[in-house]
């Protein structure tokens, strides 16, 4: 999954969506300055990483997928998800995802001193563009698809992926849908087994 999902499945809890948000960022266990709950966050994404990277539900999704993107396919489907998660974004939450995106952006650059020099260098990027809402719009997802190929040097191609969107468009989100009751539930009692400061 892809930032929305880790933030949005923090189930709001500033700490746990900071640590979910730089977790890419940390190598090994190189957080354990951090605050608990941060450090809880950073746990909790990683376990997510790898329940989604193992479910096949996923890897259907990625099978889909044209074989270009070779080991980008989980990227480009991390990105994909993202974008139903924003479409129907209101099955999921009685917050809008404008005041959540909002939020976000606000939460990281309250606490930008505990980010990680590379998130430093995306949040404005990211809030200035305003990822987490134009996730929700195939051009919205087309521009960080492209922004991922720039920043890949044009070797993942993930360019290329709106085509693979749009041409399994529904079977993509009937993957999504099907998995992330899944996720959600993984996610719930996983949270309800971390340590509490």
């Amino acid at each position: 999954m892809n930032f929305l999902a880790h933030l949005y499945l923090a189930n709001e809890h500033p700490e746990r969506q900071i640590g979910n948000f730089i977790a890419d960022a940390i190598k090994a266990k190189n957080y354990q300055h951090l605050p608990l709950e941060i450090q809880n966050g950073i746990i909790h994404h990683r376990a997510i990483d790898t329940f989604t990277d193992t479910h096949h539900i996923v890897k259907r999704s990625k099978r889909r997928l044209h074989d270009r993107y070779g080991h980008y396919k989980g990227v480009v489907i991390d990105i994909i998800y993202d974008h139903y998660l924003a479409k129907n974004w209101d099955a999921y939450s009685n917050t809008s995802l404008k005041d959540f995106s909002q939020n976000s952006y606000r939460l990281l650059a309250n606490n930008f001193d505990l980010l990680p020099e590379r998130t430093q260098y995306l949040l404005p990027f990211m809030t200035e563009q305003d990822w987490l809402y134009n996730y929700r719009t195939i051009p919205g997802i087309s521009k960080i698809l492209w922004g991922m190929n720039k920043r890949t040097k044009g070797i993942s191609q993930m360019d290329l992926a709106k085509e693979d969107l749009e041409a399994h468009y529904l079977e993509f989100e009937a993957d999504f849908s099907d998995f992330f009751k899944e996720l959600k539930l993984f996610s719930d009692q996983f949270i309800a087994n971390l340590p509490s400061s």
